[in-house]
């Protein structure tokens, strides 16, 4: 048996009702085109909530947005003198859930935020003149074939997605159709260097790095994904005891969704699973 599907089969180990993971590899004859049918293993065509894995698609969408001119990262939005890119950066000092309390000044501390993504949300629809969720299914998941995920509330945490579908987001992020290269790469670029700040559930960090919804905290230390995927990787973990990143220097994207909340039972077995992931496919 291929050893990536044998590291993929632990998450039956991992005490959810219902779990499944793919790999998802670029394409190594730089044709442009990376296939979403890698190596997989359980439930991956099960409906899950994705939780906050849906900022991603949130933010992908505001930067096709971007790019047809209906917003720009500069536009006005949040707090005061806050900015859309502020809020896809998690750094505008709204709270984590309401903009009653704003924590801190503005790009001083990576406070996690859904409610800024929510914000960031409401900003497009409302410059574009549609709810948000018909702007994600036309900009983003109906281009893609998503046709199993489904935005049921928050645009921060409320999709429902399997893991096939975010396998054809990780092969788009390997290789851009809906917006340019260069615009995917400045989402998963870090935006505000060095801004302290505590990621939910992990931990503090003196640096905690974040493009614009996408996480770059990876490599360090005590961080969920391990430390062999290179700093350069980008991603995001979800509540519900989901995550997907993707590792250019390696190649890999990895996605896996479970119905076990997060908690510690994944941070012991979270690190260990993308750790042999990387190893088995760089040697």
């Amino acid at each position: 048996m291929d050893v990536l599907q044998q590291i993929l089969q632990r998450i039956d180990g991992w005490g959810a009702a219902h779990a499944g993971a793919a790999i998802v590899a670029a394409d190594a004859q730089g044709s442009g085109i990376v296939s979403a049918n890698g190596p997989q293993h359980g439930d991956v065509d099960t409906s899950f909530r994705i939780a906050s894995i849906a900022k991603l698609l949130t933010a992908y969408a505001v930067m096709v947005a971007v790019e047809e001119g209906t917003v720009t990262l500069d536009d006005p939005a949040g707090p005061p003198g806050s900015t859309l890119r502020h809020l896809l950066a998690h750094a505008s000092g709204y709270g984590f859930e309401s903009d009653a309390i704003v924590l801190a000044p503005l790009a001083t501390r990576r406070i996690y935020s859904n409610r800024g993504i929510e914000e960031a949300a409401a900003h497009l629809g409302a410059a574009a003149a549609m709810p948000f969720g018909e702007y994600l299914r036309e900009a983003v998941l109906d281009p893609l074939s998503m046709s199993s995920t489904e935005l049921r509330g928050s645009p921060a945490y409320a999709i429902w997605s399997t893991v096939n579908d975010l396998a054809r987001f990780v092969a788009e992020l390997f290789a851009p159709q809906l917006v340019a290269p260069e615009t995917c790469l400045a989402m998963t670029s870090v935006h505000f260097y060095g801004l302290p700040g505590v990621l939910p559930g992990v931990g503090r960090f003196d640096a905690l790095d974040w493009g614009l919804g996408f996480e770059r905290n990876f490599a360090k230390p005590g961080h969920w994904a391990g430390t062999r995927v290179s700093p350069a990787t980008f991603g995001h973990f979800g509540g519900a005891g989901t995550f997907l990143w993707l590792d250019p220097v390696a190649g890999i994207g990895c996605v896996c969704l479970t119905d076990r909340e997060f908690g510690p039972w994944a941070m012991e077995v979270w690190p260990a699973l993308c750790d042999d992931v990387i190893a088995a496919t760089t040697r």
